[in-house]
């Protein structure tokens, strides 16, 4: 990633999670202050664009241009009005099996809208559902939506991301507990959304994982991990989809 230029463009007081670019800026959360702000590319100013955001963390645009949020604090994921970004904003989903979910952290949304999210809890706390797993929220005829758990074997889920084709969805295994995996993973998508056996992509053994992922025009994968104090230290890398 040598050839790539960098430019800070905020400075902010707690994490900052979920950028997603709107066409002429970028939207982004500082999660701790439940705030999301707007980096307008032309001026290079970044002003509050959502407040009371219930710690938002991962966000993503469909691709109808429709914004959709994890929320982690407020237990849920929502699709927020543009126009209006502080209005209540419609509920995806926030239960699953009768019980509130722990704290939805990123999501993806495929072409036919099913959203897929990842539910983990790095808070210290107690579960609210004692698995930690990726769900498929699925809008119904009916107008309501459906969630459906999709992964049964991970331990904490973090970033998680569609390929091009929508045949595979990268998850990033990224629990904290010594001895439990760290990994970059491809699982297949079926076409009723329910996922095939993964494939771990890369393993990062015992330094910290991957927290976001985003896809560049080409298909590869560019991925934030590691901690100034957890293997190599803080790193971006880009991962071909074989994982190389």
């Amino acid at each position: 990633m040598s050839e790539w230029k960098w430019t800070r463009i905020a400075d902010h007081d707690s994490l900052t999670e979920g950028p997603v670019w709107d066409g002429s800026g970028l939207l982004y959360n500082e999660c701790y202050a439940s705030t999301t702000y707007r980096w307008d590319a032309k001026t290079g100013e970044s002003k509050v664009w959502r407040e009371n955001t219930g710690q938002a963390n991962g966000m993503t645009f469909d691709r109808q241009g429709q914004l959709f949020v994890c929320e982690g604090d407020a237990h849920r994921v929502t699709k927020v009005d543009l126009e209006n970004p502080n209005a209540e904003p419609t509920v995806i989903s926030d239960a699953f099996g009768g019980k509130t979910l722990n704290w939805p952290n990123d999501l993806a949304v495929d072409s036919t809208g099913r959203v897929f999210f990842t539910d983990p809890n790095y808070t210290g706390g107690p579960n609210n559902i004692a698995h930690e797993s990726v769900y498929m929220a699925e809008h119904t005829f009916g107008g309501n939506w459906n969630t459906t758990r999709v992964t049964f074997d991970t331990k904490k889920p973090n970033g998680v991301l569609l390929s091009i084709d929508q045949k595979t969805l990268f998850v990033a295994e990224s629990t904290h507990n010594p001895g439990e995996p760290r990994q970059l993973r491809a699982y297949p998508v079926n076409d009723d959304g329910t996922l095939g056996d993964h494939l771990a992509l890369h393993d990062f053994g015992q330094g910290r994982g991957i927290d976001g992922m985003t896809l560049t025009s080409s298909g590869t994968v560019v991925a934030t991990a590691g901690s100034s104090n957890s293997g190599p230290g803080p790193i971006l890398y880009e991962f071909e989809p074989s994982g190389r």
